[in-house]
C-alpha cells in the first residue's frame, strides 16, 4: 500500500496494527485488546482526515496508484467469464487506452466502455496513462453503436487526465472524434450511465461522458482542465495548483451542487484504494439502481430528457 503525504498518520497506525497481528501470530500472545484499540484509533484517524479533505487532496486521491481502474471495476462487477473485450475502431487501429465489450451484471447484458490507466510503468506506457487517441474514441463509438443495434444499455467509466495531446493524434482528428462522440451519444436509443471513477479531465472525459445518469465516485474530479495545467497557463508554474483546485469547483460535491452530475457514490472508509472490492460493489449497486429506473421509461423520453439535460446547462443571453 502506498500512502500520500497527508495519509502519513494513517500509515503509522496501520503499520502498528499489522505489526501487532504479526507479533500475535509469532508469539502466541493474546493481543486482541491492543488490536481493537488500534483498529478504533485507525478508523477515527481516517474519519477525521477525510472529513476535512481539501479539493487538492481529493485530486490526489483520485490519482492514487492503488485505486481500482476501469478493468478492475468491470472484472469485479460482471459475472464470471461474462465480459468479452472487443478491439479496434475498424478504421486505424486498436487503442489500448480505451477498453470495452459486452458483460453481464446481475444477468443483464451491458456494453461496458472506459479509459484504462496502467498498473505499473510498462503498462502505463502501453495504455498511454489512460489518454486515448482518436481511434480510441472511434472504437468507443463503434461499440456504442453495436450496443444500440442489439438494444443493450451502455455504461462508461471515466478515468483520464485528458485525450492524448500528440501531433499524430491531432493529425488523425482528435477534436473531430471527440465532437462526433458527443453528438452521437446525445441520440443513442439505449440508456447510458456514465461513471467518473478517478480523473475526469477536459474533452478526454467528454468523449465518453454524455449520459442519462452521470455518477461520480466520492474522491474523483471532473473539470475542463487539471489544476496543474490551469496554474501553468496562468502563472507558468504549478505553484497555484492547490488554490485552483478549489476555484475550479471540480469535486463530486461541487458538481452535484451545480447540477452537472446526478449522484455521488460514497467510497469505503479511507477511499476506494483502501478497499477496492467494497468500492466495486458500491458501483455495481448504483449501476443496477439507475438502470432499473431508466429501463421503466419509454426510450424516446429517455433520449429527449438526455438532450434537454445538456441543453439546459449554462446561461444563455439573446
Amino acid at each position: 500500500m502506498e500512502y500520500l503525504d497527508f495519509e502519513k498518520p494513517i500509515q503509522e497506525i496501520r503499520e502498528q496494527y499489522i505489526n501487532c497481528i504479526l507479533i500475535e501470530k509469532k508469539s502466541g500472545i493474546n493481543m486482541r485488546k491492543i488490536r481493537k484499540q488500534l483498529r478504533f484509533k485507525l478508523e477515527e484517524t481516517i474519519k477525521k482526515l477525510h472529513k476535512n479533505l481539501t479539493p487538492w487532496q481529493r485530486v490526489q486521491l483520485s490519482r492514487h496508484p492503488n485505486r481500482p481502474y476501469t478493468l478492475d471495476y468491470i472484472k469485479s462487477i460482471t459475472e464470471e467469464n461474462s465480459f468479452i473485450e472487443l478491439h479496434g475502431d475498424r478504421c486505424f487501429g486498436d487503442d489500448k487506452a480505451m477498453v470495452g465489450g459486452f458483460g453481464k451484471i446481475e444477468n443483464i447484458t451491458f456494453m461496458l466502455i472506459g479509459t484504462q490507466k496502467g498498473k505499473n510503468t510498462k503498462d502505463r506506457q502501453y495504455r498511454r496513462f489512460g489518454m486515448p487517441n482518436p481511434e480510441g474514441y472511434r472504437k468507443a463509438l463503434r461499440l456504442m453503436k453495436l450496443a444500440e443495434k442489439f438494444n443493450k444499455p451502455i455504461v462508461t467509466f471515466i478515468d483520464t487526465p485528458g485525450a492524448y495531446p500528440g501531433i499524430d493524434a491531432e493529425k488523425r482528428g482528435q477534436g473531430e472524434a471527440i465532437g462526433k462522440n458527443i453528438y452521437e451519444m446525445m441520440c443513442l436509443t439505449v440508456p447510458i450511465i456514465v461513471l467518473i471513477i478517478g480523473e475526469g479531465a477536459s474533452g478526454g472525459a467528454l468523449g465518453i461522458g454524455i449520459g442519462d445518469r452521470v455518477l461520480m465516485m466520492e474522491n474523483s474530479w471532473y473539470s475542463v482542465i487539471s489544476p496543474e495545467s490551469c496554474s501553468t497557463i496562468l502563472w507558468k508554474n504549478w505553484d497555484k495548483k492547490e488554490k485552483l483546485a478549489e476555484s475550479l469547483k471540480l469535486t463530486s460535491e461541487d458538481m452535484f451542487k451545480l447540477n452537472l452530475i446526478d449522484d455521488i457514490i460514497k467510497e469505503p472508509l479511507g477511499g476506494a484504494h483502501f478497499c477496492p472490492k467494497e468500492a466495486c460493489q458500491f458501483v455495481k449497486k448504483r449501476i443496477i439502481k439507475h438502470y432499473e429506473h431508466l429501463s421503466k421509461l419509454d426510450i424516446q423520453s429517455v433520449v429527449r430528457n438526455r438532450k434537454n439535460k445538456y441543453i439546459s446547462i449554462g446561461l444563455f443571453e439573446n
